[in-house]
């Protein structure tokens, strides 16, 4: 199963979803990141050195940030979904067949 990082705009419902597929995912809460308006440069280089997958909805800043650095875990940008367990399927199933994500960004859509 997959290491992931959520970062503090990620929709939590989805962390525990994921969780529940068994992978092993960490918050910004978790590691004591959130309400600090941690900036997203500083975010990318703690999955990094977590060596793990950064989640988030914040597509635009880390498709720049992928671009100027693709050393990385891999970073899997989604659109806002309110189907929160269907948008952790739809990550876990690509997780399942596209293993390692290093230096790749993925973008996982809600569907139309």
């Amino acid at each position: 199963m997959a290491r992931l990082y959520a970062n503090e705009n990620f929709p939590f419902p989805v962390v525990v979803a994921l969780r529940k597929l068994g992978h092993d995912v960490l918050t910004s809460q978790d590691a004591g990141n959130a309400g600090r308006a941690v900036p997203d440069e500083e975010v990318l280089k703690f999955a990094i050195a977590q060596g793990r997958i950064l989640l988030t909805i914040n597509r635009k800043h880390f498709i720049k940030l992928h671009r100027v650095s693709a050393k990385h875990a891999g970073i899997i940008v989604c659109t806002y979904d309110p189907d929160f367990v269907g948008q952790a399927n739809r990550i876990a199933v690509f997780l399942q067949t596209h293993a390692p994500l290093d230096n790749e960004l993925i973008r996982i859509n809600r569907p139309v």
